[in-house]
């Protein structure tokens, strides 16, 4: 079983390594493999605790096994946490700086140094300090990674939550431009002047026909009321056909209008979308 976990290990590690060469590190020219090296290690010491946390459900391997390959694992993770990745990190930043790459080294240990003692009086507030562990023993180490932890998480998952919808609400919200509505405002205003204008019409033709009528009125005769019976008035289908005309371009005002509001209120919306998620947003997630 102990062959078993050191293959699964190993496979990790290799998944790893392929993982950051092919995903995480495949726009870069400079290669440092320390940073895959350890990386790797991480990846594959964390995926072998899971492994061994399915173990233990399943109850595979020996209780003395699996006690002494979780030791092993968090011992490793914790040197490679606190240890390795810290004075890495000091120490490339060192590096980038010219007035101490002379003793980059020296200022390394310090930065590190500085980062151990941050991190030890982290515990301080929490009632992590126990007589029954010693100062680097793996209780009082993991319980300030999970400190850091947690409250990273919780400044990440704060700002994903704030993030994220700023990301994708573009995907939901449609895209409403000034121009957008000041063409729509066109189309109505166009549509309210055609309907004016047959309006006119209209009231033209009514007094057209009222002044016939009256003119008919004045005539007198037999023949004079029997035009008067027989004969139509002219322009009656005429006005009809305008009358639909303009029942129809209202009824395209209407829908009009109707779109230029929810235009409007589209780009209202989006910008105080946009503004809760940079300040209502970020004032909500602020005590995480």
């Amino acid at each position: 079983m102990n062959i078993f976990l050191l293959s699964s290990q190993v496979l990790f590690f290799g998944f790893g390594w392929l993982f950051f060469m092919r995903q995480l590190f495949k726009d870069y020219e400079v290669r440092q493999y320390v940073v895959q090296v350890v990386f790797s290690i991480t990846f594959a010491f964390s995926c072998t605790m899971f492994e061994l946390i399915i173990f233990e459900i399943l109850g595979a391997l020996e209780t003395s096994s699996r006690y002494f390959h979780w030791k092993f694992n968090l011992y490793v993770i914790l040197l490679v946490l606190i240890f390795v990745v810290p004075f890495y990190i000091g120490y490339y930043t060192v590096s980038n700086i010219r007035l101490l790459q002379r003793q980059k080294l020296l200022f390394a240990c310090v930065v590190w140094f500085t980062f151990m003692y941050f991190f030890w009086k982290l515990g301080d507030p929490f009632p992590i300090l126990s007589p029954k562990h010693g100062i680097l023993s793996i209780e009082q180490l993991i319980s300030r990674v999970g400190v850091i932890g947690v409250t990273l998480m919780a400044l990440l998952s704060g700002f994903g939550a704030v993030n994220c919808p700023y990301t994708y609400m573009s995907y939901f919200l449609r895209n409403v431009t000034d121009s957008d509505i000041l063409a729509l405002e066109r189309r109505l205003l166009q549509t309210m002047d055609m309907i004016v204008s047959k309006k006119k019409r209209i009231a033209m033709t009514r007094r057209q026909m009222y002044q016939r009528g009256e003119d008919q009125n004045k005539q007198t005769g037999f023949w004079g009321m029997i035009k008067s019976v027989t004969s139509s008035p002219t322009g009656s289908e005429n006005l009809s056909l305008i009358q639909q005309e303009v029942d129809a371009l209202e009824e395209l005002s209407r829908q009009l209008f109707l779109e230029t509001v929810e235009l409007q209120a589209t780009k209202r919306f989006s910008r105080s979308a946009l503004w809760f998620l940079f300040h209502g947003g970020l004032a909500v997630r602020a005590p995480i």
